[in-house]
């Protein structure tokens, strides 16, 4: 029986100890990537090309526009032939539009993937670098609207991964 309660004690005294060792984590990953200098040059390269993605567009509707109004404008006695081959031409104007929209938004969302990337990255491995040193248990994203409840042992690190990374 002696035997039994201390073969218990000596399974359980370890599982305690390290309930109690049990060390979390919270990072503002959002916050980091706000204010790292690789953001703001990041996003006025996806910015500065979206703006001229803008402008091309622009130009695309207002020849649409142009070709609009020259149907409209047609005499009701132009010929049918005629008549069809402006449907087709504002047709596959429309189509060029649209495709070039879909093209434009892709490229803009590969630019900023491989732009933003290397930057998480970089946060990624300062998190892990804190987490390692700090000797965390786990280390979770923080986010306001899916946390609902956090209290002790729970510490932000949100500044200690902005001091490894040498932002403020």
């Amino acid at each position: 029986m002696i035997k039994k309660v201390l073969l218990a004690i000596a399974v359980i005294c370890p599982m305690l100890m390290s309930a109690q060792t049990l060390k979390i984590g919270l990072v503002d990953f959002d916050a980091i990537f706000q204010v790292m200098p690789e953001t703001a040059a990041a996003q006025n390269q996806v910015k500065e090309v979206g703006e001229k993605y803008d402008a091309e567009y622009k130009k695309l509707n207002d020849e649409m526009n142009r070709l609009v109004t020259e149907f409209q404008n047609m005499p009701e006695t132009e010929l049918p032939a005629i008549k069809e081959r402006k449907t087709r031409e504002l047709s596959d104007y429309q189509q060029k539009i649209q495709q070039f929209e879909q093209t434009a938004m892709q490229d803009l969302q590969k630019m900023q993937a491989e732009l933003m990337g290397p930057i998480q990255q970089k946060i990624s491995q300062a998190v892990e670098s804190v987490g390692r040193e700090g000797n965390y248990s786990l280390i979770q994203i923080y986010n306001p609207q899916l946390t609902l409840y956090h209290a002790e042992p729970v510490e932000d690190i949100t500044p200690a991964v902005k001091a490894k990374l040498g932002v403020k």
